[in-house]
């Protein structure tokens, strides 16, 4: 006989990095300790493909619709190892990033944005490192991308 001591989920979400030109696009929140930023997207829901949840997501946090192209990165998070482990220990979230482009680039009010999201905000790609992006290793991959160097799609366990 197995016994289970209580089983943990692993979530998949789907995040978008839509570049126009020299710039990325970012919901803006706000924390205690002031704004941070965070790639738009969320959770897939059960029945719906990776690329239905970032559409999804897309609309509900910024509002606009984007063409989704190729997958640059993927990014697991595993709470317990993190820096904010005090309220999320038990999370497992495996992250897939996609290049993004916006469909039209009339921006509507998001229809569910995040708990802390105040806003969205473009960002110079190359300015990312003095921000407070999460997760913060990433940032250093997106600039290799604008500067179309090569970097892995699988990035491990990273914040």
């Amino acid at each position: 006989m197995v016994e289970r001591i209580g089983t943990m989920n692993i979530r998949n979400s789907a995040k978008a990095i839509i570049i126009n030109g020299d710039k990325v696009l970012l919901t803006k929140n706000q924390d205690r300790d002031g704004y941070f930023y965070l790639f738009p997207g969320g959770g897939q829901e059960h029945g719906e493909t990776i690329h239905t949840t970032l559409l999804r997501e897309c609309i509900e946090e910024i509002g606009m619709k984007v063409e989704i192209r190729e997958l640059l990165h993927i990014r697991e998070y595993i709470g317990k190892n993190h820096e904010h482990s005090t309220f999320d220990f038990n999370v497992h979230q495996v992250e897939y990033y996609f290049i993004c482009n916006l469909v039209n680039a009339i921006h509507k009010t998001p229809t569910k944005p995040d708990s802390h999201q105040v806003g969205i905000e473009w960002f110079f790609i190359n300015n990312l490192l003095e921000y407070r992006v999460y997760p913060k290793e990433l940032r250093k991959y997106i600039i290799k991308h604008l500067n179309k160097e090569k970097s892995p799609v699988y990035l491990g366990d990273i914040n």
